[in-house]
């Protein structure tokens, strides 16, 4: 007569000296394996069909290329083409420019505002808090149009109050240069409050103590903030400066709605250039390459920014 076999539970069991575990205990393990998959089952799939397929699809999508409607194999050379495109390398150089100074002014400008409002001098300090971070609340269609409101040549709110003083309608959204400017000014009003909100979180977390014992050592408050508080708001500016620089990276609406990427291509950003692309154009295969183009580019910002600051953290 064979011998009866084992589960795995009763064979642990009987070499640990233990009696094995009876049919309804290993019935309950099983489905206390089970039922965690029961819940993360729906979830995972919709993850698979909305985020994963699609992310995989068009990075397939990028190495093809369409000949009579059909998609072709061809390796690189959407790549290759990205590399030798004038509008796609004037739409990074865009973006550069604007990361380089609208970023970091709005860093600074946000911690000005977050030191303003940690004041405890400062009355209605909620409602002025509120305030700032009301403009990230607002839509990005509904914003960027209130700013093209404001900034027409005729008629518009920022040239009637310049005439007050005497000086002349400045074409905002026509001139390449003042283009620029007002995309800056319109990026920098909408979340400089935001991120005064994120490092006034940050500040409120360092203890009143270290004020005090720098103004005991003579730091005036420049100093203090410089030697005492930057420091040790490191990681908060870093979060702020790696999520603005991918925000820059993806801008769409605002350049968008404003002045469509021109005049001359002065605000065009590889996300407009990708759209104009992909859905006016058709050609998806070369629009799939320039957004896998921009997600590397993001990453190795990132990682810049994220060892720049952890370097000077380890000194």
């Amino acid at each position: 007569m064979a011998a009866p076999t084992r589960t795995p539970a009763a064979a642990s069991a009987a070499s640990a000296g233990q009696p094995p575990p009876s049919k309804g205990v290993v019935r309950h393990r099983s489905r206390h394996r089970v039922v965690p998959w029961l819940f993360a089952g729906p979830a995972a799939v919709l993850f698979a069909l909305f985020f994963a397929y699609p992310l995989g699809a068009s990075l397939w999508t990028s190495f093809t290329a369409e000949s009579d409607g059909v998609p072709v194999w061809v390796g690189f050379q959407q790549y290759r083409r990205m590399l030798q495109d004038p509008a796609f390398l004037e739409s990074l150089l865009n973006v550069g420019l604007v990361l380089v100074v609208q970023v970091p002014l709005m860093v600074a400008l946000a911690l000005l505002l977050a030191g303003l409002l940690n004041q405890s001098w400062l009355r209605f300090r909620g409602t002025w808090r509120a305030i700032y971070f009301l403009p990230a609340v607002t839509t990005l269609v509904a914003y960027a149009v209130v700013f093209q409101v404001l900034l027409k040549t005729d008629g518009g709110l920022a040239n009637q109050f310049l005439s007050v003083f005497g000086l002349g309608p400045i074409d905002w959204l026509n001139d390449p240069a003042w283009a620029r400017i007002s995309l800056i000014a319109s990026l920098t009003w909408r979340w400089a409050g935001y991120n005064a909100v994120i490092l006034l979180a940050g500040l409120q977390s360092i203890g009143k103590e270290q004020y005090e014992a720098a103004s005991l050592d003579g730091a005036g408050t420049f100093t203090t903030y410089r030697r005492v508080i930057v420091p040790q708001l490191r990681p908060v500016i870093l979060f702020c400066a790696v999520t603005s620089t991918i925000g820059t990276l993806q801008l769409f609406d605002e350049n968008y709605v404003l002045t469509r990427g021109g005049p001359d291509n002065a605000t065009l950003s590889p996300v407009v250039y990708l759209y104009r692309t992909g859905f006016e154009q058709l050609d998806f295969g070369y629009a799939a390459a320039i957004a896998w183009a921009v997600v590397v580019i993001i990453a190795l910002l990132s990682l810049a920014q994220y060892f720049l600051f952890g370097r000077e953290k380890r000194r």
